[in-house]
């Protein structure tokens, strides 16, 4: 692959991923319209709900401090840690995927006019080499966020409590083990109504209306 074209495809995945969550025509997926829809889960008493709900409000608004303290405190309220992140995660997913979408075609701009203005200008070339940093600087930062979002993109978040994760996808099957409500699995596979999931070095298949993916499918929920 020529390296020409390796900004085109990091670009490419950052609108793709971006797409996947900036529905702001289809209420009440916004990151408002999510938290709001989490609290009432919430006083429900239905964590599995509020956490998925949490955790798509937090994917919009990265850095909203209700949305993430109150995602702590349901999940800390249903015994379910959160996953630590470090500080490099952290700093990468600061930003929505449809900011990081459109920071990473600013980056490719720079890059570009900085190069041009490198020819072109004979003084002051500190300012296109400037440009050509900021701009490799915002692509970086695009590629990190997509590269982090991708295991999101896997996730899914168990609906009920003591859902049973079977040897195999049949519904009288034996159980392998069960999860707990609210918890998050990685997605694998599917079989028809079941998703075989991983948890904890654990895998085995799952009744897919106990799970709700974190990222919705195109064609909306199942």
């Amino acid at each position: 692959m020529r390296a020409s074209r390796i900004p085109i495809l990091i670009v490419s995945l950052a609108l793709w991923a971006g797409q996947a969550f900036a529905q702001p025509s289809e209420p009440p997926y916004s990151a408002d319209g999510l938290y709001n829809l989490a609290n009432s889960y919430a006083r429900a008493g239905k964590p599995g709900l509020a956490v998925l709900s949490y955790e798509r409000a937090a994917m919009l608004a990265p850095d909203d401090p209700d949305i993430n303290a109150n995602l702590a405190y349901v999940r800390a309220a249903a015994h379910v840690p959160m996953k630590p992140r470090n500080r490099f995660a952290r700093l990468a997913l600061a930003t929505s995927p449809s900011s990081a979408a459109w920071l990473g075609v600013l980056g490719i701009a720079l890059v570009g006019i900085g190069l041009v203005a490198r020819r072109v200008a004979s003084r002051l070339l500190w300012i296109p080499g400037g440009a050509v940093l900021l701009g490799v600087a915002l692509i970086v930062l695009t590629a990190s966020n997509a590269m982090l979002l991708w295991p999101r993109m896997h996730e899914a978040v168990v609906l009920i409590d003591q859902a049973p994760a079977r040897v195999s996808p049949a519904p009288m099957a034996d159980p392998a083990f069960v999860l707990r409500e609210a918890e998050s699995v990685t997605m694998m596979a599917e079989h028809e109504d079941f998703i075989l999931v991983r948890s904890g070095g654990l895998s085995g298949w799952v009744a897919r209306a106990n799970l709700g993916a974190v990222v919705p499918p195109a064609g909306g929920e199942r």
